[in-house]
């Protein structure tokens, strides 16, 4: 697993003595945290090659006129060095570049330097998979997978971006990623998926290369598109299945992970080894719905429990990794996951991310497909499948009723736009009143809700791929990833399954209350009966409500009461008190009632990342 650290001059007059000692720094920070190579790129003169460690350096004279360097996931082809092989890809190709990056597959993010005309390009995969982030200084741009690293260049900051800052602090984590070319440090930028950043001397410009654009719904039988599906599946697994080093698949009670595994039995012919985050707490363990795969389907089942552990060692831990806060609490769990893992010496492990966006797999997508029903006059139909996803899906704490879908209907989807979903502000200002800071206005943020298609719930899960739930997962994977030389693969994400899905109306994605239509459809003959038919999902959770009690909230307490507690400016006090207290009491007595165990989550992710990296509001 590689990560590029970098930066050419853009002006003849920029001087490279402080950028090399800082490229340095930043590289042997990088070094720390991972495992693996980091690749140093750079130009040190406006007229001299683009030199990187995956090419052999040309005297200035011979210099190429185009010089790439990648970091790129194993799909692309068989052979060793596929980011090498990319580069090469890029680099003699007459094609215009946007032309060619949509026509790849794989898992890509990378800089190109033309040296003709001084031009730097930096560029992401269709879903963005790898990151890549940049810094434009006086007369030359730094660029690096890892955004801290960028912190090492003359002049970049240490502020916060107060919008990204303030989310954390008092939103919701789907609001995290809305600004697709930011990060969270003030100065520091990113490139967003599926685009290239052109950067000369006096110019930015980002080119979308790739984009989900509304179609026709695919023609064909039920059963002719479930095959097709279930073809399309197979094929993304088995792309990724010729990556070099030892397999592993994570493996939950759903759907999502245990077809990507089931399809990968059926190619390879021999049941695989599997990683399962298991739990005390049996309203979050999945371990009696993970049994029923495990005799077709797993060699070898490792069950990492994470029941206690030392939230605040581990949190500080990750975001030393990460750079930044991290989304939710689950990735802890992932975290222990991969770290054991690692131990094991797994080195590419499947997953079954993506599934849910593109499945309509979460509960939040019924509310679309309600809409998109609704908007086609299907009355009747509309009434049996609120009626049956009241029956399948009650909830003590989130009820599931007639007057719930319409009144959520309501909030979250706009009548007189067809297709266009809303945000739900209800959700995202949970948390307003606790919201104290300066420089910033939460209370009016109002995030991008995109709406390309007709349909309401395409809508939704193109909001979800590219906005709210899907980049902060792939960049949890990518740092948990590098840290311990392990990479992610998810084959619901290949740009072929992609594009299918998003031409398969709603009403093959869920039917009579029961998610995932197509995808158990095209798994028949593949996966288990008894997990293709199973309609409770507990979905990927974990119990951080009792993470954030007893000891573990005395040490919140103590935190946001000390003299030092960097946040103080961001929080209304004596409403911060009020959510420790009411969550206190909701644990304690086990109430129906939704905790606060995200919000606590926030908050020490947050303040770790001000006291890990020196933040500065």
């Amino acid at each position: 697993m590689a990560r590029l650290i970098g930066y050419v001059l853009l002006s003849a007059d920029t001087a490279t003595l402080d950028i090399e000692d800082s490229l340095n720094k930043a590289a042997t920070w990088l070094s720390g945290i991972m495992v693996g190579q980091v690749t140093r790129s750079l130009v040190r003169s406006s007229k001299a090659a683009f030199v990187s460690l995956c090419h052999t350096e040309s005297d200035f004279e011979n210099a190429p006129r185009k010089v790439a360097v990648v970091d790129a996931g194993p799909v692309f082809s068989e052979e060793k060095n596929l980011a090498a092989n990319v580069a090469q890809h890029l680099t003699n190709s007459n094609r215009a570049l946007s032309a060619e990056l949509s026509s790849l597959r794989g898992d890509f993010a990378g800089a190109l330097f033309d040296l003709s005309n001084t031009t730097l390009h930096l560029f992401r995969d269709h879903v963005g998979s790898r990151p890549m982030y940049y810094y434009r200084g006086d007369g030359f741009v730094a660029f690096s997978s890892h955004p801290a690293a960028l912190l090492y260049f003359p002049g970049c900051s240490r502020r916060c971006n107060r919008r990204h800052g303030a989310l954390v602090a008092c939103s919701h984590y789907r609001t995290f990623d809305n600004e697709p070319g930011e990060s969270p440090f003030k100065d520091i930028a990113q490139v967003p998926i599926a685009s290239v950043v052109t950067l000369s001397i006096d110019k930015t410009s980002v080119q979308r290369y790739w984009d989900l654009v509304n179609k026709d719904w695919l023609l064909g039988s039920e059963q002719d598109l479930s095959e097709q599906y279930q073809q399309h599946i197979l094929t993304a697994v088995r792309r990724r299945l010729s990556a070099p080093g030892k397999r592993g698949f994570t493996l939950s009670g759903g759907m999502d992970s245990s077809s990507v595994l089931a399809s990968a039995v059926k190619i390879l012919g021999g049941r695989q080894e599997a990683y399962s985050c298991v739990y005390s707490d049996k309203t979050y363990d999945e371990s009696a719905d993970i049994a029923s795969i495990l005799e077709d389907a797993v060699e070898e089942w490792h069950r990492i429990p994470v029941d206690s552990p030392d939230v605040f060692d581990v949190v500080r831990k990750m975001v030393a990794l990460h750079g930044e806060s991290v989304a939710t609490a689950t990735w802890l769990s992932h975290h222990e996951l991969i770290r054991k893992s690692s131990v094991l010496q797994v080195e590419v492990l499947f997953g079954g991310l993506g599934g849910d966006e593109l499945n309509a797999g979460e509960y939040e997508h019924f509310f679309p497909f309600f809409a998109d029903l609704r908007a086609s006059n299907e009355t009747e139909l509309l009434e049996n499948e609120i009626t049956a996803w009241a029956q399948h899906h009650d909830h003590p704490v989130y009820k599931k009723n007639r007057s719930v879908a319409f009144d959520t209907l309501a909030r979250v989807t706009d009548s007189e736009i067809r297709g266009r979903c809303i945000p739900d502000l209800e959700r995202q200002n949970r948390y307003l009143f606790a919201y104290g800071g300066a420089g910033f206005d939460l209370g009016s943020y109002l995030p991008l809700m995109a709406h390309p298609f007709d349909s309401y719930l395409n809508n939704r899960a193109y909001q979800d791929l590219f906005f709210e739930t899907t980049p902060c997962c792939l960049r949890a994977q990518d740092r948990h990833g590098a840290a311990y030389g392990i990479t992610h693969v998810n084959p619901f994400l290949d740009v072929d399954v992609v594009e299918y899905m998003f031409r398969i109306p709603a009403q093959l994605k869920i039917r009579s209350g029961v998610t995932k239509y197509l995808l158990r459809q095209a798994m028949k003959g593949v996966l288990t009966e008894s997990t293709r038919t199973r309609v409770a999902k507990t979905g990927w959770n974990a119990p951080a409500h009792l993470w954030f009690s007893s000891a573990g909230l005395n040490q919140v307490k103590e935190l946001v009461n000390s003299s030092d507690f960097r946040l103080a400016a961001l929080y209304d006090h004596p409403a911060l008190q009020s959510i420790i207290r009411e969550h206190e009491e909701i644990v304690s007595s086990n109430i129906p009632r939704a905790n606060h165990m995200m919000f606590l989550w926030q908050l020490v992710n947050l303040e770790a990342w001000f006291r890990e990296f020196n933040v500065e509001w």
